[in-house]
């Protein structure tokens, strides 16, 4: 295959997507893993966020971190774009649909919506952005942390943010369309690579299930919390 075709090319376009999207995989580990910080506020109330605001001020503040969120920012436009491609290909190639629908006989619905499912995510994504990465990187709007003013409180605008029960709902959705589009696309990702073996396919289909389920879970018990004020400052 052409460098070209990479690009163009069905195949091209589904591989660019399957690499792209385990490169995003990893990601929302790590970012998980940050956020996940904010929960130590349950064991010591007046720890007040310090955990998670140190932690978001490690990546606000390492250089190759800082280099590594422009190819982040790339891996998720590049992912869109392909995805959108794809989309409007097998749209095209399916014409007025099959004579007989097949509904989740042929497959999950969830599989045949990941282009409903991506702009979703896209629209939760820009809301997320304007209001935290923004703020926090390039804006630097947020408050000073009460116990380091070389630090930013992220903690306390995520708390204040989700006093508001609409964005709380918003967010929630956003993480059930990732938990149906990761549902979909993690097992679908390494197929394309090439892992045909059932034992590996059995295995990564199970490690897809529970990562569907428990990344996303946790990203919405944030929000949740912090409403519910289960999480928050001097809860």
């Amino acid at each position: 295959m052409k460098w070209s075709e990479l690009f163009t090319s069905s195949i091209g376009k589904k591989l660019v997507m399957a690499f792209t999207g385990i490169f995003l995989i990893s990601f929302l580990v790590v970012h998980v893993g940050i956020n996940a910080c904010i929960f130590a506020d349950l064991f010591d109330p007046t720890e007040n966020g310090e955990m998670f605001n140190r932690a978001a001020h490690f990546m606000g503040a390492t250089v190759l971190i800082r280099i590594a969120e422009v190819g982040l920012f790339a891996g998720i436009i590049l992912h869109i774009v392909q995805g959108l491609m794809l989309e409007v290909q097998n749209r095209s190639r399916r014409g007025k649909g099959y004579a007989v629908q097949m509904g989740n006989k042929g497959s999950k619905w969830y599989s045949r919506s990941m282009g409903l499912l991506g702009t979703l995510l896209l629209l939760f994504l820009v809301l997320h952005v304007s209001q935290f990465w923004w703020d926090s990187r390039v804006a630097h709007n947020l408050p000073e942390a009460g116990y380091d003013p070389s630090h930013h409180d992220l903690f306390l605008r995520m708390t204040e943010t989700f006093q508001n029960p609409w964005l709380v709902v918003i967010y929630v959705l956003g993480c059930i369309s990732l938990a149906y589009h990761l549902l979909h696309g993690f097992q679908s990702a390494f197929r394309t690579i090439g892992v045909h073996n059932n034992r590996y396919l059995k295995m990564l289909n199970s490690i897809g299930i529970g990562f569907s389920i428990i990344v996303p879970l946790v990203f919405a018990l944030m929000p949740v919390s912090m409403h519910l004020g289960w999480v928050g400052l001097n809860n």
